[in-house]
Parts: structure tokens; C-alpha cells; sequence
């Protein structure tokens, strides 16, 4: 059987106007009159935004007012899973299309508020009200009181003092009065989808970068690629990462426990292998020794010395005693004994 074909494509196909491009995509493009949502191209084209992002901002803006896009929300709606969800959103929120605040509300309770933005580039431009359609100047104009524009037949004019001057005559039809425009509420200032970065940490430096550690500084760059052919340095990068592995050996690591911080879990493949051994040395770097004289013991506490139980030879009560014998009273009584006798 073959393969079926869509004849209605075909036939829209012959319809198009001009002569069609040899290669590359071509458009049949049909006017929407209901269910639609007008896409920038600087969302759809976005340089820097992953396809799934764009994805996510179109069906963010093709949902009705007051949808829920949180990610349990936006992940029982489609088949993504919550981390793909998570990550678009951060990255729809670094370029300044999305803004999440948590927000109090009047009965104590605290809801996170999403807005979405579909031109967040147009927010850093100056807003003012002039963007309203304008009026024309007559109907600009604050109307009068309905006393004022009641029309006075014109005074007769008086022998006695000086004549008052006639009230003007309008020669123009009164404009109709139209409602004053609402004022415009400015969004919340967004920050610019290119802020700077926070620098980066300096590479670590050793006290004193004696030639024996850079020796061997030395040699266990140059013998990472015998271990992990990603991580080939140039001369110069092995020149630049030394005090980095000086200022570790110098706090006693090994030069196996370096390499394996290095190279262990490395990206495959490493595009730059300079700035990830410069990343590893920087963040991963052991702290130093302690000082032996702060690992030792503190002093213990003298132990008490109980006194053991005995039990009396004479009445068999118990007694505390170092050794055996008659309690207080039996002893007592002996000697009032021996007292008397005497």
C-alpha cells in the first residue's frame, strides 16, 4: 500500500502565491479568528532560552487569567516532570519573562503571586500615559460646569452707565464630554535578562612556592592525560594552574587524593579542560591541618569515689562503709558494753 498523502496540503501548496524557495521551510499561513495567542519572535527565536523554556512561556500565555502554573500544577497538566518544569521556570525567571513573590494576604496566609511577562524588555523602556490613544484638544479640555456653558441671552444696552460687552457667542458645536482616562499602573521594575555575574573566586595560592612544590606541581598536571585524555593541558595552562596545586599539597593533600578530585565525575567531554581543573582546584580545595595542639583531649573530670553498701554483722542492716563491719549503732552499743563491764 502506499504511503497516504495530504492532498488539502497539496492543493494549499499550488495556491501559494510567487514562486516557492527551492530549500527551507515554507509557510501556509491561515489567519486565526478564535482560540489563539499572539507569540513574539523575540520569545520564539529567544538566542539564549532552551526549546523547552519556550515551550513552557507559550503555554504559560496561552492560559487563562488566574491559571495555576506552579510546578505540581504545570506537571499534573503536562507530561514533563517536575525538575524539567523547575528548570524552565528558573530560566524563564532569569530572563525576566517570569516573577514569582510571596505575597501575605489579609487572613495571615502566604501565597506565592506569578506574573508573566510576554515583552519583559519592553518593561525597561520609559513608560508614560502618552501611550493611551490620544484625544483631540478639544475634548482634552477639563469640561466646564453645566452653569457655565448655559448660553445668556445678550443685556440690552443702557443709556446711563456703559454698556457691558455681550456675552461671546460659541460658533462651534460643545464637544461632547468624555470620561477622564484611568491612570496607568506601571509594572514592578524587572531586572535586565543580562545582569552581571558575581566574580568568580581567585584560584588558591600557596604561602611559599618553594621549586620543590612546583616541581611536583608541575609534574602531576602534565601527567593528568596519562589518567584522563580529556584533561590534555597546554603548557601555559600548566604554568597558570600551579599555585593552585601547591597551595594543595601544601596543606598535605596527595597527589592521588588531587587527582582524583580533579578528574572523578568530569562532564563528558570536557570542552575546557583549563577552567574545570581551575574550578576544582578553586572550590574543592581541603581546608589546612589543625594545629596539634587542638586535637588534644580535653582534661577529663576527676571521678568521685562512691562508698560501697555493707551489710551489718550485728543487725544485718545496710550501711555504707569502705569495708565490712557493725554499723553505727551496733558499734555504739558494743562499746557501751565493754563500757559497763569494765
Amino acid at each position: 500500500m502506499d504511503t497516504p498523502q495530504n492532498t488539502a496540503l497539496t492543493r494549499a501548496l499550488t495556491e501559494l502565491p510567487g514562486p516557492l524557495p527551492a530549500r527551507g521551510v515554507i509557510h501556509i499561513a491561515i489567519r486565526h479568528t478564535d482560540r489563539f495567542t499572539v507569540v513574539g519572535n523575540d520569545l520564539a527565536q529567544h538566542p539564549t532560552l532552551s526549546t523547552t523554556a519556550v515551550g513552557f512561556a507559550v503555554r504559560i500565555q496561552s492560559l487563562p487569567q488566574g491559571t495555576e502554573i506552579g510546578i505540581k500544577a504545570l506537571a499534573a497538566r503536562f507530561r514533563e516532570g517536575e525538575k524539567l518544569i523547575a528548570a524552565a521556570l528558573r530560566e524563564l525567571e532569569a530572563h525576566g519573562y517570569l516573577q514569582r513573590a510571596r505575597t501575605h494576604l489579609p487572613n495571615g496566609r502566604i501565597v506565592t503571586r506569578t506574573v508573566f511577562c510576554n515583552q519583559p524588555t519592553a518593561l525597561l523602556r520609559p513608560r508614560v500615559a502618552a501611550a493611551l490613544p490620544q484625544l483631540p484638544p478639544a475634548v482634552r479640555r477639563t469640561p466646564a460646569p453645566a452653569q457655565a456653558r448655559v448660553q445668556a441671552p445678550a443685556p440690552e444696552p443702557e443709556p446711563a452707565p456703559p454698556p457691558e460687552p455681550p456675552a461671546p457667542q460659541a460658533t462651534a458645536p460643545e464637544p461632547t464630554t468624555q470620561p477622564a482616562p484611568l491612570p496607568v499602573r506601571l509594572a514592578p521594575p524587572v531586572p535586565p535578562p543580562t545582569a552581571p555575574k558575581p566574580p568568580r573566586p581567585p584560584l588558591p595560592q600557596p604561602r611559599e612556592l618553594t621549586p620543590e612544590l612546583t616541581r611536583l606541581s608541575t609534574a602531576l598536571l602534565s601527567d593528568l592525560r596519562n589518567h584522563a585524555p580529556q584533561f590534555t593541558l597546554s603548557e601555559a595552562h600548566v604554568q597558570k594552574l600551579v599555585p593552585g596545586v601547591a597551595a594543595w599539597l601544601e596543606r598535605d593533600a596527595r597527589p592521588d587524593t588531587i587527582r582524583h578530585a580533579l578528574t572523578t565525575a568530569a562532564p563528558q567531554p570536557v570542552k575546557h579542560p583549563y577552567q574545570f581543573v581551575k574550578y576544582r582546584l578553586t572550590t574543592l580545595i581541603p581546608p589546612p591541618l589543625p594545629d596539634p595542639h587542638n586535637l588534644t583531649a580535653p582534661p577529663t573530670r576527676p571521678r568521685i569515689t562512691v562508698t560501697p553498701f555493707q551489710t551489718c554483722d550485728g543487725c544485718e542492716r545496710a550501711f555504707r562503709a569502705p569495708t565490712p563491719g557493725n554499723c553505727r549503732d551496733c558499734r555504739n552499743a558494743h562499746e557501751l558494753t565493754q563500757a559497763a563491764a569494765a
